[in-house]
């Protein structure tokens, strides 16, 4: 295969497998109808209200789809807040990519006090500082406020690692593909969601388990796995939108003067790599005592996180086509509010 034919999607597809279950929560197409008409067209509408173009993009993207493959036995109510988050991490995403890193800050300060109910949505200065109230709000139905804490501290490592994208696309500049992974394990903002299960399952966990290496290694592959999948799915995305400069194909790609295609590759082989180590944790993990089942438990919810991303994702738009929001476009909404 020369790399003129080489194809992305056909990688994908079938080179990075998954030996788990890929369930799905019968309750998405209730939630996506949600999603769209009482957020998208409704709470939110006035971010995009003379973009209708844009809004069908959004809807397009299908994101309680996307939260069905990753909480597929959630009820609808348990359901809908992880809904609203899936909802803002691409709102906050396409915000802010275009931003310049010092601005950064304030958002993050920002978004972290709404969620610790330091501040009100209203008086947060943000633009999606309410939707982030009334996430907190429906998150607290279900978990304690010391498991909204931790979920808060993963928002902020996702902050920080947008942060960290922003400098090197300012800048124009690589960092090593070490220094990729760390940064893209935060901000492929997949850690929150990995806290929340706690809302799906009625289990919370107590910190010594969370705290514990093990699982903390494991989260952090879950989210090294995401990425790698993710990377060789947007490269083309990447390209097109000069977010190169933290895609971990193209560092792989500028690190070691490859080929596309040989780049890919080796993001593949990074990608097996740990998918081994997941899969030798989960199978050989402590003994946690009373707590036992419900860890296992856990893991094995963070496994379908990873074959449901591959099942969903590469069928959206937003991945496969140009179907994503204009950079201009973005930058100049930021500029009015």
């Amino acid at each position: 295969m020369n790399t003129e034919k080489f194809s992305t999607l056909e990688l994908l597809h079938k080179q990075f497998r998954y030996p788990f279950p890929t369930l799905k929560n019968p309750y998405a197409e209730q939630l996506q109808e949600i999603t769209e008409s009482q957020w998208i067209d409704g709470e939110y509408l006035w971010l995009y209200e003379q973009n209708p173009d844009l809004r069908k993009k959004y809807k397009k993207t299908k994101t309680a789809h996307i939260a069905a493959q990753w909480f597929p036995t959630a009820t609808p109510e348990r359901f809908k807040p992880i809904c609203r988050l899936m909802l803002w991490t691409l709102y906050n995403d396409d915000l802010y990519e275009e931003s310049e890193p010092e601005d950064i800050g304030y958002v993050h300060a920002q978004s972290i006090a709404v969620l610790k109910g330091e501040v009100s949505g209203e008086d947060s200065g943000i633009p999606l500082g309410k939707m982030l109230a009334s996430l907190r709000l429906e998150l607290l139905q279900f978990i304690p406020e010391e498991s909204i804490f931790r979920f808060t501290q993963m928002i902020s490592r996702y902050f920080i690692g947008l942060e960290t994208e922003l400098k090197y696309k300012k800048n124009k500049t690589y960092p090593s593909v070490s220094e990729c992974i760390a940064l893209r394990e935060n901000s492929i903002c997949l850690y929150p969601f990995l806290q929340l299960t706690e809302v799906e399952t009625g289990v919370t966990l107590p910190s010594e388990i969370h705290n514990h290496p093990v699982i903390q290694r494991l989260q952090a592959l879950a989210c090294h796995l995401v990425t790698f999948f993710n990377e060789v799915q947007s490269v083309i995305k990447d390209e097109a939108t000069g977010s190169i400069y933290y895609n971990i194909v193209k560092v792989i790609q500028n690190e070691h003067q490859m080929s596309l295609k040989e780049a890919c590759l080796e993001d593949l082989r990074l990608h097996n790599k740990d998918l081994k180590e997941f899969l030798e944790l989960q199978a050989s993990l402590p003994d946690f005592g009373i707590w036992q089942e419900a860890v296992v438990n856990w893991v094995h919810y963070m496994s379908m996180v990873l074959s449901g991303w591959k099942n969903i994702s590469t069928k959206l738009d937003r991945y496969n086509s140009m179907e994503f929001p204009d950079a201009a476009e973005l930058r100049e909404k930021l500029n009015k509010i």
